[in-house]
């Protein structure tokens, strides 16, 4: 697959916990004139997907007080992550667009920390920060779209978990690589087109989403309620500490329904997409492509069936998908649970 390996280089023998990368690589702009096709979706949309919604509440998910340190480099002494966007729990139907819009936002808290079409959580950090997986599990797909989240590597995981790090810099496995909890996988950056069009009033962060059954889920547990939080340490994740346990032991495939993914399949409406799907060989695969384009470009399929054999409740599971060395947690402003 020539095209997953030009995304992907070689781990450096010492990882510090910060690496210089190129201007190019921080924000995704190769291949430059296919970048810029996928950009002018932003604003036009195609057939299948909506142009993206954006207007003057937009301007409140820009923080220049965590930006700019960030884009210079500049940790927190503390060794904390900031908590950038949260998961909004009133999302906008994405049939309607991607909306920038900050008019309907329920993080877990109750407060209005993102926007509305944010379907996941936002860590600000350095370019160049090592980033981890959140638990063992197998790589299904490295991914490059600059109008979606630019490199992206998606992964499986137990309990009907998948998890995937966005705005990547660089990639350090491909699909089809089984990976221990906490081990790097790739280098931060800002790919993708909202950090090269609010450069640098955005921070160069991870857009890190959870999946479970299939669905956008938020990790965090809502506060005042019974729900269990799917990261390990409850509401203030940590990284992975201690001792690093065989692969085989962390992770056990959840069973896909071949007859729903081929429906899926059967549903989809691009051609193109529709034949890459029919040519892939691993069903994990084909069921994360299906996961990836249904919620990136919802258009593009005319059924969303459940594609699990069975449902999964939600279990704590996840670590801070950074190294215990870099940080030792997290901080976001107005929480004190």
């Amino acid at each position: 697959m020539p095209e997953q390996e030009s995304l992907t280089t070689a781990m450096p023998q010492e990882l510090r916990p910060r690496h210089r990368v190129g201007l190019l690589d921080t924000f995704g702009l190769r291949p430059l004139t296919k970048r810029l096709r996928e950009a002018m979706m932003v604003f036009r949309g195609d057939p299948h997907v909506p142009p993206s919604k954006f207007g003057v509440s937009s301007l409140r998910i820009l923080k220049p007080s965590i930006s700019i340190p960030t884009w210079l480099g500049i940790r927190r002494k503390d060794k904390r992550v900031p908590l950038y966007n949260l998961f909004n729990h009133t999302q906008t139907p994405p049939e309607d667009g991607w909306s920038v819009l900050v008019t309907q936002v329920q993080d877990f808290r109750g407060g209005e920390m993102g926007y509305n079409s944010h379907n996941g959580t936002d860590f600000a950090i350095p370019v160049g920060t090592p980033v981890t997986t959140a638990a063992a599990g197998k790589v299904l797909l490295v991914s490059n779209e600059f109008n979606r989240g630019g490199l992206k590597i998606f992964m499986e995981h137990s309990h009907g978990l998948l998890t995937s790090y966005n705005h990547m810099s660089r990639c350090f496995v491909q699909a089809g690589d089984l990976v221990q909890r906490g081990q790097v996988i790739g280098l931060s950056g800002a790919s993708g087109v909202e950090n090269v069009l609010c450069f640098p009033w955005v921070a160069p962060h991870v857009h890190f989403n959870v999946w479970l059954n299939g669905d956008y889920v938020d990790p965090f547990a809502r506060v005042g309620s019974d729900e269990e939080s799917l990261w390990k340490a409850g509401s203030h994740p940590l990284p992975h500490q201690g001792p690093t346990l065989p692969i085989e032991e962390e992770y056990e495939p959840s069973p896909w329904d071949a007859e729903q993914v081929q429906a899926a399949i059967d549903s989809c409406k691009v051609d193109k997409l529709r034949q890459r799907l029919e040519d892939m060989d691993d069903i994990s695969q084909q069921a994360m492509l299906i996961h990836m384009q249904g919620h990136y470009f919802p258009g593009r399929f005319s059924e969303r069936p459940h594609l699990y054999s069975k449902t999964y409740p939600r279990t704590p599971w996840l670590d801070l998908p950074f190294r215990a060395e870099d940080f030792i947690g997290v901080t976001y402003p107005g929480f004190e649970g």
